[in-house]
C-alpha cells in the first residue's frame, strides 16, 4: 500500500511512524539537524553528538541564530534556496564542514529548513599540510634550479652549507647588474674570491679587474694610487705622470678590500667618485670621468665604526646596496672535509702523492676554531703536505699552535675498560676519516661497509654534520 510518493508499506513494515522514521535518522552516518521558521533546534541525531562532540540534549530547544548565526540552515531557511556540497566553517565549534541545507515545507510556507553535513576538519587541515609541504617542495626545487643556473665562476666556491648557498644565488644575481657590491665576511673567508666571481659573470668580464688593498696602502699614498698623478705633482713623481686605479679599471671593475681602513678625507673622496663617476688626479685640475663597477669589502663592522665616527654615514649607504656576508668556516663545519679533500688534490698534485688524513686528524680539524677561516685551513694542510713524507698526514704532522694542549687521553684514564665508549671513539674516527678520504657520501659508506641508514644515523649520534 502506497503512503506517499516516495514510501509504500509491506507485511513487514506494515506502517511509517515516527518511532521508525526517528531510527533511520539516527542511523544516518552524517548529521542531521532540523529548526523550525524561529531558528529554534527541533532535531539532531545521533551522529551530531559522535561526530561533533556536542550532546543533542544540550542543543535542542536553543535557538541556532544564537549559536552559529552564518549557518547556511539558517540562510536556506531565510532564502528559501538549496545549497548542496557546500564547505563551509563553524565557528561556534572550530571545525570545517561539507554538506547540504534545504528548506522544509508545509504547502507553500517554510515552517524550518534541514542541514546535512559531516565534519571534514581532519581532511582539510590534511590538504593544508600538503600544501604546505607542496609549497616547501616548489621552495627547495625553486632553490636547486637557481644554484644550478649560477655562472660557473662561483663554482669555485666549494661547499654545500646553505648560508653560502644563499649568498652566492644572491651574488649571482647582482652580477648581472652594475650595482655596487659590499662583500663582509671575517678575514680568509674568501671576499676576493666572490669578487673575483662577481666580476666574471658580469657584463664587464671582458675588462680590467683592478684589486686595491685599501690597508696596505700608506695614508699618504692612497690618493695618487686610486686616482693617479700628474707630473711634478709632488717630490719623485715619474715623468709624465701615472694612471690610478680607477682609470686602470675603466670599463671593468675596481674591488676596494679592507675599505673599512680607509681614511675619512679618502672616504669623502671615494664618495664622490661613487656618486658623480669622476675625480681629478693628484696634481692635476682636469676632471677624469670613468666608468667603474665598484665591489668593496671589509672584516670590520661598518656599523660600529659609523657610532664611533671613524666611517662615514654616507659612504656606508652608498655602498650598502646589495651586502653579500660570508659565513666564517667554524660556521659552516659542513664543509670542511670536502674543502679539505679540494686542498688536498690540489698539494697532491705538487707533492706527487696522494695525501690522506688520519681519522686523529680529521677530528682535529672538527674540533679547531678556524679564526683564519679557509685561508689558515689552506695552509695548514699545505704545511702537512710538505711536512708528511708518505703521503698520510698525522696529528704530529700538523701546526704546533692547533694541537691541543689535552688530549682524549684524560677521558680514556678515567674510564681505561669502558668497552662502548672506547668502540664508539674509534667508529667515529673511522667515519670522519672515510668522509675526508672518499669524494661523496655514497663511497665513504661502501668502504665503511654499512647500510645507508646505518651511515645517517651514525653521523646524528655522533654529532656529524649532515
Amino acid at each position: 500500500m502506497s503512503v506517499g510518493a516516495h514510501a509504500v508499506t509491506s507485511n513487514v513494515i506494515p506502517r511509517w511512524d515516527r518511532e521508525l522514521l526517528f531510527e533511520i535518522l539516527d542511523n544516518i552516518h552524517d548529521v542531521v539537524l532540523v529548526i523550525d521558521s524561529e531558528t529554534t533546534i527541533v532535531y539532531a541525531n545521533e551522529a551530531y553528538a559522535r561526530i561533533l562532540g556536542v550532546p543533542v540534549e544540550k542543543v535542542l530547544g536553543r535557538r541556532l541564530d544564537s549559536i552559529e548565526p552564518e549557518s547556511k540552515t539558517i540562510t536556506a531557511l531565510r532564502t528559501g534556496k538549496v545549497s548542496n556540497n557546500g564547505r563551509y566553517y563553524l565557528d561556534s565549534l572550530k571545525i570545517d564542514v561539507v554538506g547540504s541545507s534545504f528548506p522544509l515545507y508545509h504547502g507553500k510556507k517554510i515552517i524550518g529548513a534541514v542541514s546535512i553535513f559531516k565534519n571534514i576538519t581532519e581532511v582539510v587541515q590534511l590538504n593544508r599540510e600538503l600544501e604546505l609541504t607542496k609549497g616547501v617542495a616548489d621552495y627547495l626545487k625553486e632553490r636547486l634550479e637557481q644554484w644550478e643556473q649560477i655562472p660557473l665562476s662561483f663554482k669555485e666556491y666549494v661547499g654545500q652549507n646553505s648560508r653560502l648557498k644563499e649568498t652566492l644565488i644572491l651574488a649571482a644575481k647582482v652580477a648581472l647588474t652594475d650595482s655596487t657590491v659590499l662583500i663582509l665576511g671575517e678575514s680568509g673567508v674568501g671576499k676576493e674570491v666572490l669578487a673575483r666571481a662577481v666580476h666574471s659573470s658580469s657584463r664587464r668580464k671582458d675588462m680590467p679587474l683592478i684589486k686595491v688593498n685599501c690597508a696596505a696602502i700608506p695614508e699618504n699614498l692612497i690618493e695618487s694610487e686610486l686616482f693617479g698623478y700628474e707630473e711634478g705633482a709632488f717630490t719623485g713623481a715619474k715623468k709624465g705622470g701615472k694612471l690610478g686605479k680607477f682609470e686602470l679599471a675603466h670599463g671593468g671593475t675596481i674591488f676596494l678590500d679592507e675599505i673599512g681602513d680607509m681614511s675619512l678625507t679618502m672616504q669623502a673622496k671615494l664618495l664622490r667618485v661613487l656618486q658623480e663617476k669622476e675625480f681629478e688626479r693628484v696634481g692635476g685640475t682636469k676632471t677624469i670621468k670613468v666608468d667603474v663597477r665598484v665591489i668593496a669589502a671589509t672584516n670590520r663592522d661598518l656599523k660600529n665604526m659609523i657610532e664611533k665616527e671613524t666611517f662615514r654615514r654616507d659612504l656606508y649607504y652608498r655602498l650598502y646596496i646589495v651586502p653579500l656576508y660570508l659565513t666564517p668556516l667554524r660556521e659552516r663545519k659542513d664543509d670542511l672535509l670536502v674543502l679539505a679533500k679540494t686542498f688536498l688534490d690540489q698539494f697532491a698534485v705538487v707533492v706527487g702523492h696522494k695525501l690522506t688524513l688520519s681519522p686523529q686528524v680529521v677530528r682535529l680539524l672538527q674540533d679547531y676554531d678556524w679564526p683564519g677561516n679557509i685561508r689558515e685551513l689552506q695552509n695548514v694542510l699545505e704545511h702537512a703536505s710538505i711536512v708528511c713524507s708518505n703521503g698520510h698526514i698525522e696529528v704530529h704532522h700538523m701546526p704546533a699552535h692547533m694541537l691541543p694542549v689535552h688530549e682524549d687521553s684524560e677521558s680514556c684514564i678515567d674510564k681505561p675498560h669502558d668497552v662502548k665508549e672506547i668502540l664508539a671513539r674509534v667508529e667515529k674516527e673511522l667515519i670522519l676519516s672515510a668522509l675526508a678520504t672518499y669524494d661523496n657520501r655514497t663511497q665513504a659508506m661502501k668502504a665503511l661497509g654499512i647500510s645507508r641508514g646505518a651511515f645517517y644515523d651514525k653521523l646524528r649520534r655522533y654529532g656529524i654534520e649532515e
